[in-house]
């Protein structure tokens, strides 16, 4: 009754909506599934697996909310609105977590063994966000609504994106300098375009030199250049009203 006392109590903390505790006893589907989850988790432990997963799915048919019963759920898990959260065989979560709907703790392919996320204590999981892999989440991170986390995230930290990078670390704004830290697939692309603008960059300011140095040693030369410069861009506009004319 401890535990059931502890879950209500942290549900009515986290969420003001929760207006009394028979609000919370019949609207909240994220409860029903951890309570469900305790009777599959103990049911897989006693190597009855087949009825732990038959129940697991009928959680899920009610809740909308998928938790494997071989998951390992700490204390207080919060799990609001639920509808459509994927917990996966072997995730692991910490105590105080909370996980908005649409969450994904999935794996990335079909290897064996450790291949779902942990969740350390008192993370927060933003609406459809996917974290997928053996990664582990720090204490007290953040993870933002649609983000793709498939890298380890430090304590205190706050991520975003797809893939997910740190915008936020033990309170201080991180700023992103190299286009690779953000590893996004069209980052070498971004890289190679901040090249070729500094390459320009530096030949137009070669250019410029050149022309102050040419002015200085012979003017008559720099004000034939403006002469010729001139003509081009005449010879260009007699051009388009050639191309005009008949209209």
């Amino acid at each position: 009754m401890g535990r059931l006392a502890e879950d209500i109590r942290s549900v009515r903390e986290r969420d003001p909506a929760a207006r009394s505790l028979i609000d919370v006893l019949l609207c909240y589907p994220g409860l029903h599934a951890v309570w469900g989850h305790r009777i599959t988790h103990a049911l897989w432990g006693a190597g009855l697996r087949l009825p732990a997963r038959v129940i697991a799915q009928l959680v899920r048919f009610a809740t909308g909310i998928e938790i494997h019963p071989a998951a390992q759920l700490g204390h207080r898990l919060f799990i609001d609105h639920g509808m459509g959260v994927v917990i996966g065989e072997t995730a692991i979560i910490g105590d105080d977590v909370t996980l908005y709907q649409g969450v994904t703790l999935g794996g990335t392919g079909k290897e064996r063994g450790k291949r779902h996320p942990t969740l350390c204590d008192r993370v927060f999981v933003g609406n459809n966000a996917n974290i997928l892999g053996d990664i582990t989440i720090g204490e007290n991170s953040r993870v933002g609504a649609g983000s793709v986390v498939l890298q380890d995230v430090p304590p205190n930290s706050t991520v975003v994106g797809v893939p997910a990078h740190i915008i936020y670390r033990e309170g201080k704004r991180v700023l992103i300098t190299d286009p690779r830290d953000v590893k996004d697939p069209l980052s070498d692309a971004v890289i190679a375009l901040s090249q070729r603008v500094e390459e320009l960059e530096t030949r137009i300011h070669e250019l410029c030199g050149e022309q102050a140095r040419i002015h200085e040693q012979h003017p008559l030369t720099a004000e034939e250049l403006e002469r010729i410069r001139y003509r081009q861009e005449r010879n260009q506009m007699r051009d388009y009203v050639q191309m005009g004319e008949g209209i």
